[in-house]
């Protein structure tokens, strides 16, 4: 009995009602509880699984795209596993976004804004609306963004090049997690690392993943304009 909790206990833990539970439980996103008797407990696993279910219900996943995430979970995943995935879950700018409503974000910005102002900001990754009719706002790159509206920045470009960050983004993203998941997680993994540690370890890596990929696109960047330079000379 050591380590399991009752359900009264689980819903204190995780912060989450009995029916919602419950309702996972039915759904398999947590496997049922562990019976004595006529009772039934919970242990470290229920609690990283439902952990999980809220870490991808912040990030604005559909209970069918739960679904699907959790299927590829193998059943003997160890709660460090499940810590794991919620941790490169986490956001990885360094400030959240700010949700406010477009009359406080025209506050906020001291104009009104054109819908097409606000595809421009979508595209360049600083104003989002939200399901709600409110907007997540990156405030730090607020008024970037705003002087680029004031240049008469393209909307069109602007959609062109989130294009271009999406699909090279996804693939990036791909690559660094299975090069964390190979190579960096099972020598944590080895040595009993807790998943505090592993989340302090991916917290720090943050930064410095995203100071690696802008020196790779300015090196890049150098590089493509010799070429045009070159290729021009011709």
């Amino acid at each position: 009995m050591d380590g399991l909790l009752t359900l009264e206990e689980l819903t204190t833990r995780v912060g989450m009602s009995v029916r919602n539970i419950r309702f996972y439980t039915t759904k398999g996103l947590v496997p049922p509880p562990i019976r004595r008797g006529r009772s039934g407990y919970y242990s470290a696993d229920h609690v990283a699984r439902l952990e999980l279910v809220q870490e991808l219900q912040a990030h604005g996943f559909t209970l069918s795209a739960i679904e699907k995430y959790v299927a590829r979970i193998p059943a003997d995943a160890t709660p460090e596993d499940i810590a794991l995935h919620r941790t490169m879950l986490a956001p990885w700018q360094a400030d959240l976004p700010v949700e406010m409503s477009r009359a406080e974000l025209e506050k906020r910005t001291g104009r009104t804004l054109s819908d097409d102002d606000l595809t421009t900001l979508a595209a360049l990754g600083i104003v989002f609306r939200t399901k709600r009719g409110r907007y997540e706002v990156a405030v730090s790159q607020l008024s970037v963004g705003l002087g680029l509206l004031d240049l008469g920045f393209p909307t069109e470009a602007a959609l062109a090049a989130a294009d271009v960050y999406a699909e090279h983004g996804r693939q990036i993203a791909k690559e660094l997690n299975e090069l964390f998941r190979t190579m960096v997680w099972p020598v944590y993994k080895e040595a009993g690392a807790s998943p505090d540690r592993l989340r302090e370890v991916v917290e720090r890596l943050k930064p410095l993943s995203v100071a690696s990929l802008v020196s790779a696109y300015e090196a890049a960047m150098d590089e493509t304009r010799r070429e045009n330079i070159a290729r021009r000379a011709r």
